[in-house]
């Protein structure tokens, strides 16, 4: 299984790699910039977090440059994400590692807080990735998610839908080369769970005070949860 998801999406990500970040932002319209600074504002300050499908590093250098974490552990499968991402972090706190979120080389409850921004619908088995996330926290130490979901108003549903079916996949082709990463990632969100149905998987996983806050009219979600035993 490892092997099969280090060659589905690390390979996938190592192509689109030195595109990533402007069609992230490109195909976002920035906003994605303000998702994860609602993530990072949310957060209480941590030693030690792990950030899990750290891709690029913004999330991590966001954390970093705001003063809520003291050192950050990225894991990601793709190393020409994380090659861009330690360019990126140069000088600040944060280690890139190869891992699988499935399978983590880390002690039980070694980190104070665990992050992972757009990265849990590429997991190949979600509930056991959660199940890490939640073994390698620190008991009281809270956990943040950031996913792509879908928009509850029918109107903006139908604008958003004709535009991550018909219009992202396109430039996001043109631009990177890739002629099947950017139909992936419509699929992976469109058939992705969101709202209270991601809020059952974490507390299944063993988290308690789980919340969850739609953002920009639902398109992206962020969730909340603490490990109390």
């Amino acid at each position: 299984m490892e092997n099969e998801e280090k060659r589905h999406i690390g390979r996938l990500f190592d192509r689109i790699a030195d595109k990533y970040d402007l069609l992230n932002h490109l195909l976002s319209l920035n906003i994605d910039k303000l998702w994860r600074l609602r993530l990072v504002k949310t957060m209480h300050e941590a030693d030690h977090v792990l950030d899990v499908a750290i891709g690029t590093g913004d999330l991590a250098i966001s954390m970093c440059e705001h003063k809520k974490a003291h050192h950050v552990i990225g894991i990601a499968l793709s190393n020409e994400m994380m090659r861009i991402g330690k360019e990126k972090a140069h000088g600040l706190p944060i280690t890139f590692q190869e891992a699988s979120a499935l399978d983590m080389p880390f002690e039980n409850g070694q980190f104070d807080a665990v992050t992972c921004s757009f990265g849990c619908r590429n997991f190949f088995n979600l509930s056991q990735g959660l199940k890490e996330m939640v073994r390698v926290l620190r008991t009281d130490g809270e956990m943040l998610i950031l996913e792509f979901s879908y928009p509850s108003n029918p109107l903006i549903r139908r604008l958003y839908d004709w535009y991550f079916c018909h219009i992202m996949p396109r430039i996001g082709q043109w631009m990177s080369k890739d002629q099947s990463a950017y139909r992936y990632l419509n699929r992976s969100v469109k058939h992705f769970i969101w709202g209270e149905s991601f809020c059952d998987q974490l507390r299944q996983a063993g988290l308690s005070q789980v919340r969850f806050r739609p953002l920009t009219f639902g398109i992206a979600t962020l969730y909340y949860g603490k490990k109390t035993e």
